[in-house]
């Protein structure tokens, strides 16, 4: 992987763990990083999963794609705020 994959995938995880945490209600106690890291992870998945669907190439915006990343994020988010929580 190149330097610019890189630092795509940190844009796109940040993009996709920023969209995720808005979805959850609620203050998450988590710090920004632990999100990106969350958006990451998530959008890797969620490429893999649109990917066994056959929704990952489309014309134009792939949609389905993000919005199943954006559901991953949320849930990460949402477990690991959880998981911080009890601390």
């Amino acid at each position: 992987m190149e330097i610019s994959g890189i630092l795509t995938a940190i844009v796109i995880g940040l993009v996709i763990g920023a969209l995720g945490r808005l979805v959850v209600p609620g203050k998450q106690n988590i710090p920004i990083w632990l999100t990106i890291v969350i958006g990451v992870v998530a959008a890797l998945i969620g490429t893999f999963i649109a990917a066994a669907l056959g929704v990952a190439e489309t014309a134009g915006i792939d949609w389905i794609e993000i919005a199943i990343q954006v559901v991953l994020a949320a849930v990460g988010v949402s477990v690991v705020a959880g998981l911080r929580g009890r601390r």
